[in-house]
């Protein structure tokens, strides 16, 4: 069984147990809850204390990778300024289209009082400050406090223009900074392996403290969740077909023809990196010549995954609406910023390791409980399928949409041919 099926059959198992251990035996089971809750808050503390360096040494490489992937001529910058642009659309649609879905498809309140009461170890972190304060502390005047204190947005401001400034270094000492936060990159995702080894015995610890407070309610919540989390990728899926007819002209039918092996690919690997050339053929039935599609579609295998953002930030705007966190508009601008920023240092790292290095930040520096990702990440298998769909669909569509204009994506002209 693979890591992901064995968390989530850990998950499955421990509601189970949980629900019927608190039908048969109540008192025992409260007991044996009360034993097994800080299993499962040690896991996730191994987990947390990765992500200040992960996320620090992930930014640094991705932004040095791109600024690489730039010195392939005004193609490639025309590629990473439509990553920018659209990573932040991605971001802004889930400000916007999660609260929609959730007021349209509430949770039952009786499941999420009973959830928000099973998991009792969370609190809220990273506190939002009022706009005033916000506006002064995005620009931290000690970056090792902020990490310290989870301060995330202003630790991501600080490392961003450290990251620029390392890039404008001469070749050897950018080379020297940025093999130095590779190897914290790799050191990073090595112990986060190793806790996610163990993960099925932190989720089954929890899953049984949720099982025996919530009861049959929490698979009904992660049902819910699946689903809302799943839209949200949904629509950055869909986008795609509008940006190929808009951005590339190319008639919908086509680009559904075109792309329709390489979605099969992608629901079978749930890795775009493993669907690549697959894209490659869905550019050539395009009419794509293959030298600008070798230099744009793996740039955004590389370095661009689309629905990050709006998942990403659909989760933690989720556990908000779970945990009846009030989302102000700052507590949104920051989520937006968080999950548009730390997209592009998160690409090409395994799915259930960047689901918690990426959306933990997000939810610290909305002032989001971020132990309910524990439970989260087991059923994470099921919203990956459409976040690897929505990536592998925006990749052809972008790729089209930057070389329509290029020279090396236009026909020759038959003066030129001549």
């Amino acid at each position: 069984m693979s890591k992901a099926g064995r968390i989530l059959f850990a998950l499955v198992a421990g509601l189970v147990l949980g629900i019927v251990a608190a039908r048969v035996a109540p008192g025992l089971a409260a007991g044996a809850a009360t034993v097994a809750e800080p299993i499962g808050a040690l896991w996730l503390n191994a987990l947390q204390m990765t992500i200040v360096p992960l996320v620090v040494a992930l930014l640094v490489t991705g932004i040095a990778a791109s600024a690489e992937a730039a010195k392939a001529g005004r193609l490639a910058v025309k590629a990473l300024v439509l990553f920018v642009i659209l990573l932040w659309s991605s971001a802004l649609v889930a400000a916007v289209m999660t609260p929609l879905l959730l007021d349209l498809f509430p949770l039952p309140a009786a499941a999420a009082t009973a959830l928000r009461q099973a998991l009792t170890t969370t609190a809220p972190v990273g506190q939002v400050p009022g706009f005033g304060d916000f506006v002064r502390g995005i620009v931290p005047t000690n970056p090792v406090t902020a990490a310290a204190s989870d301060a995330i947005l202003p630790l991501i401001v600080f490392t961003l223009v450290f990251a620029f400034a390392v890039i404008r270094l001469g070749p050897t000492q950018r080379r020297l900074i940025v093999d130095f936060f590779k190897a914290i990159e790799n050191a990073m995702l090595i112990v986060i392996n190793w806790v996610l080894w163990i993960g099925p015995v932190g989720v089954l610890a929890l899953a049984y403290v949720v099982g025996v407070r919530a009861g049959s309610a929490a698979f009904g919540a992660l049902l819910h969740y699946v689903l809302i989390v799943t839209a949200t990728g949904t629509i950055v899926w869909l986008a795609a077909w509008p940006l190929a007819l808009f951005g590339a002209r190319i008639p919908l039918g086509r680009f559904t023809r075109a792309l329709l092996p390489s979605q099969a690919v992608a629901l079978s690997t749930q890795s775009s990196l493993a669907t690549l050339p697959a894209m490659l053929k869905a550019t050539d039935r395009l009419g794509i010549p293959v030298a600008p599609a070798g230099i744009v579609l793996p740039m955004a295998v590389a370095i661009f995954r689309a629905t990050g953002p709006v998942m990403n930030l659909a989760v933690a705007i989720y556990v908000a609406y779970w945990f009846g966190v009030d989302l102000t508009p700052m507590r949104l601008a920051a989520g937006v910023a968080a999950a548009a920023v730390t997209t592009m240092g998160a690409v090409g790292i395994p799915g259930q390791a960047s689901f918690i290095t990426s959306i933990a930040p997000i939810c610290i520096s909305m002032g989001v409980p971020i132990e309910p990702l524990g439970l989260l990440i087991a059923v994470e298998t099921l919203p990956d399928l459409m976040r690897t769909l929505g990536n592998v669909s925006m990749d052809v569509a972008v790729t089209a949409t930057v070389t329509r204009n290029s020279d090396l994506g236009r026909a020759p002209t038959p003066e030129e041919t001549a």
